[in-house]
């Protein structure tokens, strides 16, 4: 039996290109405005459009660009409150987490699952009508599940959204 050594593929790294200055800009633009034609995101970043369009491919295709969105205002679809609700699971088993993970992140009321390190497991950001649709997604999704140890509701009042840079510049 061979002792050659056996590599541990999850602390192998991905190998990624490294951005240049233009595929830079080109996040930029498009983290301003997603909906820039190709011709304008061209222009604003000095590059002929055949070229812009096969950088914004190649992107894609890299998953260094994961998708588009739209925003969409709250109010418009009858969301009157935000909260983040950190999770403290009972134990940390794998099966405990997965569980909780899947479940949490089926919930229609669910915009993001942070899975943490630290006193909380996990950070849930949710949107609801009003608070009373707020406690019963406490009471009867989170409180009732048997991985859960303890909860904590913090309501949002105003917040924005930020911009990925490189080097958290």
């Amino acid at each position: 039996m061979s002792m050659a050594k056996k590599q541990n593929k999850l602390r192998k790294e991905p190998t990624r290109r490294t951005l240049d200055r233009m595929d830079l800009e080109i996040l930029a633009e498009l983290q301003n405005n997603a909906r820039l034609s190709n011709k304008e995101l061209a222009s604003r970043v000095g590059l002929a459009p055949s070229s812009c369009l096969e950088r914004v491919r190649r992107l894609l295709t890299e998953g260094t660009i994961r998708g588009f969105h739209a925003e969409v205002e709250p109010a418009a679809l009858g969301i009157g409150l935000q909260a983040l609700i950190a999770v403290r699971l009972r134990r940390h088993s794998l099966a405990m987490v997965r569980a909780f993970r899947g479940h949490a992140a089926g919930l229609p009321e669910m915009l993001a699952v942070y899975h943490l390190a630290g006193a909380q497991d996990f950070l849930l950001h949710v949107a609801v009508r009003d608070v009373e649709h707020l406690r019963a997604l406490a009471v009867n999704e989170l409180t009732s599940r048997p991985e859960v140890d303890h909860v904590e509701t913090s309501l949002i009042f105003e917040h924005s959204r930020g911009r990925l840079s490189a080097g958290g510049r």
